[in-house]
């Protein structure tokens, strides 16, 4: 990691700036507190562009290949925001305040720096399956009971439920396929992202759906995960644009993400994040963030395959 990487910036040349631009796949709730907390603490204003993964890049992308970047900051999971590494997007800038999170969640390259971690679990409406009844596993699905009770983002057209799928090799080695066509004969009810699966859930539209399971703390009703043995998670990354318009305080807003003010905020708001010791107001989440299993990220060529693979396995087409 070089000096460069590391130095600190003057937060005075970040208030002349006076905003940062942000894209990313936060939800609006925790950008909210996010927001709160870091303008009443620098002045500086937060504008704030919000889609699921497969639009933040692919707007981020087009910016950029057209050479007019109108973002500072990129957030997203690891996988996604490894495309926009491979195009030179990002400026080497790792925030000191990051320095003692755990060294496996980090890249040596110094161009993201991770912020928090997002399991991959099942949620289930409490009130309509008994917790005895909720899954145990991801094959748990497979069971006649489920087949159209469940929902899950279209892997044909969001990337990182493709890579979630392509990564159940690590937990079923060979056979990883012949579960994702099982997967695809139940009949899932297909949503475009994780953010709408939990009010699917609580609307009773499907009793279980496959999300994030940091959004059992953030969501009011009748909604619970269930306890698995391994958990697939892909980091949430922080990438500083090399070409950002305003990057002082796009540093700036990278050192108060992961500072132990601006973790517990958002751990707060139910987020699995890095700092050692901080952990959201969920049922034993220290067990969940013992049991992670990190997902490896696909080439572009491997994610169109994938996509264009699992539209043949979920559509016939």
């Amino acid at each position: 990691m070089t000096v460069t990487a590391k130095r600190r910036v003057n937060p005075e040349a970040a208030k002349k700036e006076g905003k940062v631009v942000i894209y990313g796949t936060v939800v609006p709730k925790i950008m909210g507190l996010i927001q709160k907390g870091f303008e009443a603490k620098y002045g500086i204003k937060i504008e704030y562009w919000r889609a699921d993964a497969t639009k933040v890049i692919d707007r981020a992308l087009t910016e950029w290949r057209a050479g007019r970047p109108n973002f500072d900051v990129v957030t997203g999971v690891r996988g996604g925001l490894a495309l926009l590494r491979r195009e030179n997007v990002f400026a080497k800038y790792i925030p000191p305040a990051s320095e003692s999170f755990p060294a496996k969640y980090k890249e040596k390259d110094a161009l993201v720096t991770p912020w928090r971690v997002t399991p991959v679990g099942v949620l289930y409406n409490t009130e309509l399956v008994k917790a005895g009844d909720a899954p145990r596993s991801f094959d748990d699905l497979l069971q006649a009971k489920w087949q159209g009770k469940f929902a899950m983002p279209d892997p044909s057209r969001h990337s990182s439920t493709a890579q979630l799928l392509w990564n159940m090799e690590k937990l079923k080695g060979e056979r990883w396929l012949d579960f994702v066509k099982a997967l695809a004969k139940q009949k899932p009810h297909l949503v475009d992202s994780f953010a709408p699966i939990p009010t699917t859930i609580i609307r009773g539209e499907a009793p279980l759906g496959i999300t994030y399971v940091q959004y059992v703390a953030q969501q009011k009703g009748p909604i619970g995960y269930a306890p698995l043995e391994k958990y697939l998670a892909d980091p949430s990354d922080l990438g500083l644009s090399a070409k950002a318009a305003n990057p002082n305080a796009g540093k700036i807003f990278l050192e108060y993400m992961c500072s132990a003010e601006g973790q517990k905020l958002v751990a707060g708001a139910g987020e699995f994040v890095l700092a050692p010791g901080i952990y959201p107001a969920i049922q034993e989440a220290e067990k969940v963030a013992a049991n992670l299993v990190f997902m490896d990220n696909p080439t572009v060529e491997q994610l169109k395959k994938l996509q264009s693979d699992f539209r043949q396995i979920f559509f016939g087409r």
